[in-house]
């Protein structure tokens, strides 16, 4: 049935991509509706980046008690509970779930309760259980934000109990004696990270060379490096081959360098995710896809459908809440008529919260020069950072790609404490287009993690001065 209301927008998915959209345009005068099928914040929220987040959290602070002794401190009889490391981090999900809620309700958002199915390019159904069509909502504009799920392996299909995905992994009442994690991008890292905290014994098996396959080859070095001295065993160039998995544990086949037998209690299944497309009414209203079945649009979020716009994981890379964010408000902005510039890729910072965390924006050495460009390289390690000796933790370094002939900055790459909150510097600096020399002329405090950063960047032009 028709709910007689007419919308400016409608959005399907409330995820970061989909609720900051709707609060942008509501802040534009737009009467917003937002359709969501689960929970309030979608995966990234409930089940993604806060949730980890605060058992990474729970981790280092485990790992800290563990090496208190470098500190003069003892600490004898210490204990870690994961079930109340899981308990706190549903408890600071639920807290920012009902954020957003406030969120919808002070935007006069409306929010509608079900499964959202376009059924022409102006009209979207609102499903309950079972597939019925509650309402159907009109709209002069539609975004599609509904996300993606973990993508499954052959052989490997979750089940909740020997094979899981993230989703399972983050709440299971007590950590396994081992696990093997399949994939070893952001996802598979950080729980590496977490359950070897917690003492189990954690394999990582990656079909590419390296880990965070995305990341500077030297920096995942670095990860592998300090991986293997806390105990992590890491396989990579290996392909699980074939899977049998029992009531007692799973048995993996392994190819390539790491070829052998695998055993584990439990298997995380991480190798990346799929768009949420299915039964979304695509192909009837003229929306196309592409390549893995990741919606096809333009700069402008456009699809090929009139006034059907997307954005978020839906589209395809980079798979990232922020990234989401940033579209869905550039979405919204293009659509009202606004003069503003488009969203470059190669400005959005990625950063993996494992330790030492892992953060970068912009190209790798490697990339620009495949680009043809010039390059000169600035590098300063933690080792030499009084305040990264003074945290105790100075593993890791920051490295500056600038262009050798116009001084542009085309990549910075960090890895090690901190690295997720220096990454912004780089990435303001270079949404401004500033230089390497005109990053260099900042005066940073003393003593701060981000003077790496600053040495770095006078690296890069010549004049490193603590190196």
């Amino acid at each position: 049935m028709a709910n007689g209301e007419q919308y400016d927008l409608a959005v399907l998915g409330s995820g970061p991509g989909g609720y900051v959209a709707a609060i942008r345009a509501a802040q534009l005068g737009q009467k917003v509706a937002i359709v969501e099928a689960d929970m309030l914040g979608g995966v990234c929220l409930n089940w993604g980046c806060i949730p980890t987040k605060a058992l990474l959290r729970n981790a280092e602070v485990v790992g800290l008690f563990r090496r208190a002794g470098d500190f003069g401190i003892a600490c004898d009889g210490f204990r870690a509970d994961f079930g109340e490391a899981v308990k706190r981090s549903r408890q600071i999900a639920g807290k920012f779930n009902k954020g957003v809620e406030f969120l919808m309700k002070k935007n006069s958002v409306r929010v509608h309760a079900g499964r959202g199915r376009l059924a022409s390019p102006g009209e979207v159904q609102v499903l309950g259980d079972g597939g019925a069509v509650k309402e159907t909502l009109r709209a002069a504009r539609i975004l599609l934000a509904t996300g993606s799920r973990p993508k499954a392996l052959p052989g490997l299909a979750p089940d909740g109990t020997r094979v899981l995905t993230s989703t399972e992994a983050m709440v299971l009442p007590q950590v396994p004696r081992s696990i093997a994690i399949v994939g070893a991008g952001a996802i598979g890292v950080e729980f590496a990270d977490i359950f070897n905290a917690y003492g189990a014994e954690v394999t990582l098996v990656e079909m590419l060379p390296q880990v965070v396959p995305l990341e500077e080859a030297e920096v995942a070095q670095v990860l592998a490096r300090s991986f293997g001295r806390r105990g992590i065993q890491v396989r990579t160039g290996t392909k699980v081959e074939k899977a049998k998995v029992a009531a007692d544990g799973v048995r993996l086949h392994l190819g390539g360098e790491g070829a052998g037998e695998l055993r584990a209690e439990v298997v995380l299944v991480a190798v990346g995710r799929t768009p949420n497309v299915e039964d979304l009414g695509l192909e009837a209203c003229g929306v196309a896809t592409g390549p893995g079945g990741f919606i096809a649009v333009n700069e402008r979020f456009e699809t090929a459908a009139p006034g059907v716009l997307a954005i978020g994981d839906v589209i395809g890379a980079p798979l990232l809440a922020h990234a989401a964010s940033a579209e869905g408000i550039a979405a919204v902005e293009f659509a009202a008529g606004m003069d503003r510039p488009r969203v470059n890729p190669l400005r959005i910072p990625s950063v993996t919260y494992c330790h030492p965390q892992v953060a970068s924006v912009g190209l790798t050495e490697a990339k620009a020069r495949e680009a043809g460009r010039q390059v000169k390289v600035g590098k300063f390690p933690f080792q030499a950072s009084g305040m990264a000796q003074a945290y105790g933790d100075a593993e890791g370094f920051v490295k500056v790609v600038a262009d050798g002939e116009y001084g542009e900055v085309l990549g910075v790459h960090i890895v090690g404490y901190g690295a997720a909150e220096l990454i912004g510097e780089a990435a303001v600096g270079m949404t401004l287009e500033a230089s390497a020399e005109d990053l260099a002329h900042a005066v940073h405090a003393h003593p701060t993690l981000s003077e790496a950063m600053h040495e770095a960047l006078l690296g890069a032009v010549g004049r490193a001065l603590h190196l």
